[in-house]
């Protein structure tokens, strides 16, 4: 009888402890990162700003006696505020947060690279400028040619790329539809083919 008594008293100990070992740990907000990630953000944001609409600005800070800049000093001027906006972008984009939403998100669904999109936009945007710039020669081609490819695979992987994507229940992809060309394994046809083949094992 006190064997049995023991065992009953350690169950209910144990009980507890298991429920809180697997209970979800609250995200906390940090206010320093918080704030250097917004301060940091805004001052990208400024020079980023600065450096695209007015490049001879670096001729200013530089000290150089000259009224206007070479070619490759406004392309790579042009370029890096681009860059630089899209740090700026991401930097805000990972900001800590700590609301009962944000925790339900990524326990239900898997995120995304928090740079996947500022860096796809960027990088179309750094691809576009350079192809229809040929003041700097091949430099142009080499940089959009490398800014294209970083674009190209981000929009696909933004696009295609995210699990949710997928169906759970048939494993066809959502993307697809079965609309004028009756595409048989969109996920509309997969998922009707599944609700038939559960009703006829009933």
């Amino acid at each position: 009888m006190t064997s049995t008594g023991n065992s009953d008293i350690e169950l209910e100990d144990l009980t507890p402890r298991r429920a809180s070992a697997t209970a979800p740990a609250p995200s906390t907000l940090d206010p320093v990162s918080a704030y250097w990630a917004w301060s940091t953000a805004a001052l990208l944001g400024a020079l980023s700003a600065v450096f695209f609409a007015f490049p001879r600005f670096i001729l200013l800070l530089s000290g150089e006696q000259r009224t206007e800049l070479t070619s490759i000093e406004s392309f790579f001027a042009r370029h890096g505020s681009i860059w630089l906006f899209a740090v700026a972008v991401g930097l805000v984009l990972n900001v800590p947060h700590s609301s009962p939403a944000d925790i339900l998100l990524s326990q239900k669904e898997e995120t995304r690279h928090p740079l996947l999109i500022p860096l796809t936009v960027a990088s179309s945007t750094c691809a576009f400028l350079a192809y229809n710039d040929s003041s700097v020669g091949s430099l142009s081609t080499i940089v959009a040619g490398g800014s294209a490819v970083i674009g190209i695979w981000g929009a696909w992987a933004w696009a295609f790329g995210n699990s949710s994507a997928v169906s759970k229940k048939t494993g066809a992809d959502k993307h697809t539809s079965a609309f004028i060309f009756g595409n048989k394994s969109s996920a509309s046809s997969q998922k009707k083919e599944w609700v038939k083949q559960r009703n006829t094992t009933k």
